[in-house]
């Protein structure tokens, strides 16, 4: 695709348009009404061949490619095999029970996979045993075919949205990889960005419902996607800033939240307006003194806040070419000293509760000294 060829060559300052389009398509498929052919495998395992046959004539005339197997110890070998992303199957088999499939397909499965389990309507006790050990959706036998025909749409939604978060991070990753932080800083953001959101709701924040967190964890790893248009020569100078330097840096933020607003107006997507503020406003400060815009407080949108504390928490504790990473003590102290100076109260309040998991995942994450000796004494851009 010319549009991916445009991406990987990197340009002093590097061209915007390949990224734009990479995220204006995405969101066009994903509001397109237009049926597509499906590209999903099934697995189907049934120890009843009358039900087993019955569900895979339906499958393969809704346009699925079906594997079907009698038992789980067949249905497992399968798996293994081809390794479908959809699964329908029985609890009650011999040989091997429904059960120990789910678990071991767990512990297999290269891409997640989403498992129907196949139960009688008076059979709640095993339903119930099925989805805690990993199931995701279930079915009362006999199968009616429109309701079937309605979960397997379910799990394709899912898997697009799969898709879509795993294209978001490659297109933010091309940017990330100019800079001479490493590939985890996105990942870590993203998980800080999780358990702030999770914790703030869990206060009573009306405005964060799952799926809202959903977007935001998603979101989130673009805050820095304006940076593809900063000069190599600025982003990675060893050495400081000279203050027309600090103010090209400084646009960022602009150029990355034009660059979303742009294609927000063209698609309409919801998830790339939230995207905006993290990338426009993730570097204001609850006090008013931040840029690009000044806002104070909560003229701040709740999104960009909350990616603020993510940010800095990452830079303070990892290494960077002009500092050591913090201990978790130090990172505590300046963060809690700039409560409400740089930073929400409740935010600081949400981060103190989940500390101790966001401290963990940072450390089990966190990036290689080796991997930064390459640069000399950069100094930090404002996190």
């Amino acid at each position: 695709m010319g549009q991916k060829e445009s991406l990987v060559v990197i340009e002093k300052p590097f061209h915007a348009d390949g990224f734009r389009l990479g995220l204006v398509l995405m969101q066009k498929s994903e509001r397109a009404e237009v049926k597509q052919d499906h590209t999903v495998t099934i697995l189907v395992v049934e120890d009843s061949k009358f039900q087993r046959n019955t569900l895979v004539r339906v499958l393969e005339a809704l346009g699925y490619e079906i594997l079907a197997a009698k038992d789980g110890l067949e249905g497992l070998k399968m798996f293994d095999k081809h390794q479908p992303r959809l699964v329908i199957t029985d609890l009650e088999m011999p040989r091997m029970d429904g059960f120990g499939l789910i678990e071991l397909i767990r512990t297999r499965e290269i891409n997640y996979t989403y498992i129907i389990v196949l139960t009688a309507l008076t059979d709640k006790d095993n339903l119930v045993k099925g989805l805690e050990l990993g199931a995701d959706d279930f079915l009362v036998k006999p199968v009616n075919p429109e309701e079937l025909r309605v979960r397997l749409n379910s799990a394709e939604r899912i898997f697009r949205l799969q898709t879509q978060d795993k294209l978001i991070f490659a297109l933010a990753q091309l940017a990330d990889c100019r800079s001479p932080e490493t590939g985890n800083h996105l990942k870590r953001v993203k998980q800080f960005v999780r358990l702030l959101a999770e914790e703030l709701a869990r206060l009573g924040d009306e405005e964060l419902t799952p799926p809202v967190i959903s977007i935001l964890e998603s979101m989130s790893v673009l805050h820095d996607i304006g940076k593809v248009a900063i000069p190599d020569s600025i982003l990675n100078k060893p050495g400081k800033y000279n203050k027309l330097e600090i103010g090209i840096m400084s646009k960022h933020t602009n150029i990355g939240g034009q660059l979303l607003e742009d294609i927000y107006q063209e698609t309409g997507s919801e998830q790339l307006k939230i995207a905006k503020d993290i990338v426009l406003h993730h570097h204001e400060r609850y006090d008013g003194t931040g840029y690009p815009a000044g806002l104070k407080g909560e003229g701040i949108p709740l999104a960009a806040r909350i990616m603020a504390l993510a940010d800095v928490f990452d830079a303070l504790g990892n290494p960077r070419c002009y500092k050591k990473a913090f201990s978790l003590e130090k990172c505590r102290e300046i963060i809690v000293g700039d409560k409400g100076k740089q930073f929400d109260p409740q935010i600081v309040d949400a981060y103190l509760a989940r500390e101790q998991e966001m401290w963990e995942y940072l450390v089990q994450h966190r990036d290689v000294k080796e991997e930064l000796d390459s640069c000399e004494s950069i100094e930090p851009d404002g996190k």
